[in-house]
């Protein structure tokens, strides 16, 4: 599935209107909804861990994708603190949503 950001990455600007903010909320539930019913359908806790490691994996490929571009065009790096403190708090919401016991 392409995220969003892959979707606009040409036209990063058309992100900042109301009605495509109200789209991306609208396919971040889809997306919700379809991982609880992938997990509801198969009753695999294994499914839901693979979902939630590939949406890690994706957004750490993002990350070093920006800061490689960063780096290229001599732009201030990202709040990168932020980006592992919200990374670990998706793994954890997610292993609690889950009943998922690290």
């Amino acid at each position: 599935m392409r995220s969003v950001r892959e979707i606009f990455k040409s036209k990063q600007s058309l992100l900042d209107e109301p009605e495509v903010e109200k789209l991306v909320e609208y396919c971040e539930e889809l997306q919700d909804e379809i991982v609880e019913f992938k997990y509801q359908k198969t009753n695999n806790k294994e499914l839901a861990m693979l979902d939630m490691l590939k949406e890690v994996i994706k957004g750490c490929n993002a990350i070093e994708k920006e800061q490689m571009e960063h780096k290229r065009f001599g732009f201030e790096a990202p709040n990168y603190e932020a980006t592992i403190s919200n990374l670990k708090s998706y793994i954890y919401s997610r292993c609690r949503d889950e009943k998922i016991w690290l």
